[in-house]
């Protein structure tokens, strides 16, 4: 302790020692001493002293330092104080006063040398690391700075250290989860400088989670309100986001392009925002934009401008566009955000083209814009981003282009609003020389690869002053140029002219039939005027080229040959070529030929818009070769290009064919599957209907067998009623009667088997129409309704017949004295053969139903084969179900009104059945009751029985 106190300035009788001496005694200190307290008090003593003696220390004690930091791991405090003192040596962060009483011995870059010496040996950072895991505060937060001010002076050398190193990344990317803010914070700093220009530790830092942590600790700081902090956060996600695809993706995947709409969130009152919102929103544009920059592949930014679309922060970003109170850099900045997240994309461009400004009355948010850039008095930023916007709207969007075009025909000027093109006019004609640029360049952006409304656009008239006739946009744009304007209007409109023309023939033959239009431009390619006036000779030199190059000839003073006479006689080919490289040689051409944005850094170097030097750099090398042409190589070229053109007609016509043949491929496809699932529901129909058939015959079998024993039995009555001796001619008086009965009860049976047979038909094909006909369900709900009624009226008549049947089998036995034999065969003869022929026909009828349901389904398989076939057989069988549903409605009628005849038969029947015995009972014959004929029938059977048992 009495050594600190010389070395600190204590009382002492000698001369005081230098502060390298003190600084070399303390080393000696560091090194020698063995008690732990001493040599904390050391190192504590040369913390104090580095920042005054930051060269001494560092040379001296640097050595000593480290080997504490391997030693001493045990002491927090000691490790503290070395790393300290090793950040104050290495670090450039001295404070002012101190930068100026040492400003003469840093004559190098001290921080920079030193961290060299201390990174020499890589195990110097992998200690680092591993104390930066340390959770004790007093070794970690000075070990966060000391490596956070390493990675400032060397930082690949120390990336490549930190890359190398097992889990070098995860260790630091722990220090976004300390809950002591200041680590954390100095940890996202950390971070910012590890991340700086190296891909794969962007990576790795990506997907340690750092974007879900990231954005954690912008929320709960409070978004754009946030502090310094979420400035520090937003720079580091621009590190890990900027150019790097595989984390832009990652970013997208993770959905946490959603979690940014909160940041845009802005309330109506926008007055007095601090500067740390401003920036910290500034960042957050900032950051929008490199995800959906035009630098990015075509294919990350489309995804990313969607899900912009989709989670509403296009929107979102829309609503501050057209906010009142924002400041002037945010909204330009959000203009140029806006343009970047529009671009190329239909969707967002068809939603920008929809949003309108809160004013009466409504006005399209592109109207409220353009009257920014065209309004002179706006600052220069700021109409630099409106015009980008407007390029950005109209990229790859011919949608856009039409409505913008169509605002300048006659047929839909409206003199009630000011519309885009009438601005676009007023831009183009003004005084204001930057608004003529912008002007013309906003209107070159709606003809960009556009041939259709470069046509249109020359039924544009103008009318220049009263009393005088309107006159074509075209020419009124070549009035200005002939002028003699300033520099930068002279140039918008030849840019204006250049692109209008290319690839536009009509537009060329249009320009070439005025007459001054080609001397005013070999008079100014063939005048030698000065630097400035260079630039304009060359755009004069492009538009002749391009008059040349698309030229068809249908001017006869103006054909390709006699124009490049023309060059030949008064400006000369080498001189042409010369002064049309004039464009691209330009620094100006260059610089806007890097990004589609305009940025110029003042309003006189805006001279070349980005789209157009591509089409310089088409146009040039084919301009310069037409030139020199003759004319057999035009008519040769002219060939090719219409041979060609015939091939891009075929080609496109083929196109069509195959499209048309896809889209009825899948049609019929679908008719296909329709088919299969209807042939499938028909033979479902034609089993059930196999089954109902089987059914019908095992019916018709059992009838049969009944049939046979009704007819046994009445001949044994009639054997029986010969026998009886009544006198002969009453008793054939009553046998013809009685057969008459007899054959009207035979025909009215086989009537009700018909109308049995035609209505279990119908409760079949209703069956089957459900299947085929979804639609008519009710109607056939009601069908069958009905038959149920229909069939309860049947078994009614069925136990009416059956009772009359058991009384005229009554009156046979009790007759049966009275007929004779032969007499009685010959009616039941016929009776049975009447029966038999009804029985064939139902039998071959229901052959024939089971033949022509074979055929239908043969059919229907075979319409697979052929799709035409199938729709014609689908479309027959519909009209063929229709016509059979119509019929059995029509037979179900007439079986009602013939089932009324029928009880009215049945009625006259019952009355004349009681007339007959009673003229028996006259005739002394006597008549039973009914139960006593049912017995009596009943013994008959009897007796019949034994008699086959013993035949």
């Amino acid at each position: 302790m009495n050594f600190l106190r010389g070395v600190m300035g204590g009382p002492s009788a000698g001369p005081q020692p230098s502060g390298a001496d003190t600084i070399q005694k303390l080393c000696d200190r560091v090194a020698s001493s063995t008690l732990l307290d001493d040599r904390r008090d050391a190192v504590r003593a040369l913390k104090s002293l580095s920042k005054k003696y930051r060269l001494e220390v560092g040379i001296q004690a640097m050595e000593h330092l480290i080997h504490v930091l391997q030693t001493d791991r045990s002491d927090s405090e000691i490790i503290g104080y070395a790393l300290d003192t090793l950040y104050n040596v290495i670090s450039n962060d001295l404070e002012e006063e101190e930068q100026e009483e040492n400003s003469a011995k840093q004559v190098d870059d001290l921080g920079s040398q030193f961290t060299e010496i201390f990174i020499k040996q890589q195990e110097n950072v992998t200690l680092l690391l591993t104390l930066v895991e340390e959770f004790d505060f007093h070794v970690r937060w000075p070990g966060v700075k000391l490596l956070t001010s390493l990675l400032k002076q060397q930082g690949p050398q120390v990336q490549q250290i930190i890359l190398v190193s097992p889990m070098g990344v995860s260790r630091l990317m722990d220090l976004l989860a300390d809950s002591r803010e200041v680590i954390r914070n100095d940890g996202v700093l950390l971070l910012q400088q590890l991340t700086k220009s190296n891909a794969a530790i962007q990576k790795i830092v990506a997907f340690e989670n750092a974007f879900e942590r990231l954005l954690d600790i912008i929320t709960e700081e409070g978004n754009s309100d946030g502090g310094i902090v979420v400035e520090d956060c937003l720079l580091l996600l621009q590190n890990l986001l900027k150019n790097n695809n595989s984390n832009q993706n990652f970013f997208k995947e993770g959905s946490y392009i959603q979690r940014m709409k909160p940041w845009f969130e802005v309330g109506d009152d926008n007055c007095g925002w601090s500067a740390q919102k401003v920036t910290n929103l500034h960042l957050m544009l900032q950051l929008v934009r490199v995800l959906v920059s035009p630098t990015n592949p075509p294919g990350a930014t489309s995804s990313c401008q969607k899900a912009m679309f989709h989670c509403g922060l296009l929107q979102q970003l829309c609503t501050i566009l057209m906010a009142t109170g924002v400041p002037a850099d945010i909204l330009t900045e959000t203009i140029n955000t806006v343009s970047e997240v529009i671009r190329g994309c239909q969707t967002n461009q068809d939603y920008f083209a929809s949003v309108n400004a809160p004013s009466n009355p409504p006005r399209p948010a592109i109207v409220v814009l353009l009257m920014s850039m065209v309004n002179e008095r706006q600052p220069f930023v700021l109409r630099c981003a409106v015009l980008y916007c407007f390029q950005c709207f109209l990229y790859k969007n011919q949608k856009g282009q039409g409505e913008i075009v169509s605002t300048l025909l006659p047929s839909t000027i409206d003199g009630n609003s000011v519309s885009a093109g009438q601005l676009l006019c007023g831009g183009l004609f003004s005084t204001d020389s930057l608004s003529n640029w912008c002007a013309a360049v906003a209107l070159a952006h709606a003809l960009q690869e556009n041939a259709t409304l470069k046509e249109q656009l020359l039924r544009v008239q103008l009318a220049t002053s009263i009393g005088n006739p309107p006159v074509s946009l075209l020419q009124q744009c070549t009035n200005i140029l002939s002028q003699g304007s300033k520099v930068q209007t002279r140039v918008g409109l030849l840019m204006l002219l250049c692109t209008w023309l290319s690839n536009c023939s009509i537009a060329v033959t249009h320009f070439l039939h005025n007459p001054a239009n080609v001397p005013f431009l070999t008079g100014q390619i063939a005048e030698n005027l000065g630097e400035e006036e260079q630039l304009v000779q060359g755009l004069c030199a492009l538009l002749l080229g391009i008059s040349i190059y698309y030229n068809d000839n249908s001017l006869e003073n103006y054909r390709k040959e006699k124009l490049k006479q023309l060059i030949e006689k008064r400006i000369g080919r080498e001189n042409f070529i010369e002064k049309l490289g004039f464009i691209s040689k330009h620094e100006l051409y260059s610089r806007a030929a890097q990004k589609p944005q305009p940025s110029f850094s003042s309003p006189d170097h805006m001279m070349f818009d980005h789209e157009f030097t591509k089409l310089v750099k088409e146009l040039e090398g084919v301009i310069s070769k037409a030139i020199y042409k003759s004319s057999e190589e035009d008519k040769k070229e002219e060939e090719v290009k219409k041979t060609l053109e015939q091939h891009d007609n075929i080609v496109t016509h083929y196109k069509k064919v195959i499209r048309e043949q896809d889209q009825e491929l899948e049609e019929l496809k679908q008719r296909i599957n329709t088919l299969t699932s209807q042939n499938e529901q028909l033979q479902a129909t034609v089993t059930q209907q196999v089954s109902q058939i089987q059914q019908h015959k095992d019916q018709y079998n059992l009838l049969k067998v009944q049939l046979g024993k009704d007819t046994q039995h009445h001949n044994s009555h009639s054997d029986t009623f010969q026998m009886n001796g009544i006198q002969t001619e009453e008793v054939s008086k009553l046998k013809e009667e009685l057969e008459e009965w007899k054959n009207k009860h035979e025909l009215l049976q086989g009537q009700l088997r018909e109308k049995d047979s035609v209505i279990e038909k119908l409760n079949s094909s209703q069956l089957e129409m459900g299947t085929t006909e979804q639609s008519s369900q009710t109607s056939k709900s009601g069908g069958f309704e009905h038959n149920s009624e229909l069939q309860k009226e049947l078994e009614m008549l069925r136990s009416q017949i059956q009772l009359q049947s058991a009384e005229i089998s009554t009156l046979q036995k009790e007759n049966q004295k009275l007929q004779v034999m032969n007499a009685t065969a010959d009616p039941v003869l016929g009776d049975s053969g009447a029966t038999a022929a009804t029985s064939s026909e139902l039998e071959a009828r229901l052959e024939q139903e089971i033949k022509e349901l074979k055929s239908e389904v043969k059919a229907l398989s075979e319409e697979k084969e052929s799709l035409k076939q199938q729709l014609d057989s689908s479309s027959s069988t519909v009209a063929i179900l229709q016509d059979e549903k119509s019929k059995l409605q029509r037979e179900v009628a007439e079986s009602k009104k013939e089932q009324d005849d029928l009880l009215v038969l049945l009625a006259d029947q019952d009355q004349k059945i009681s007339a007959l015995k009673i003229k028996l009972k006259d005739l002394g014959v006597p008549v039973e009751d009914e139960d006593d004929i049912e017995s009596g029938d009943q013994g008959d059977e009897d007796e019949d029985g034994d008699e086959e048992e013993q035949d």
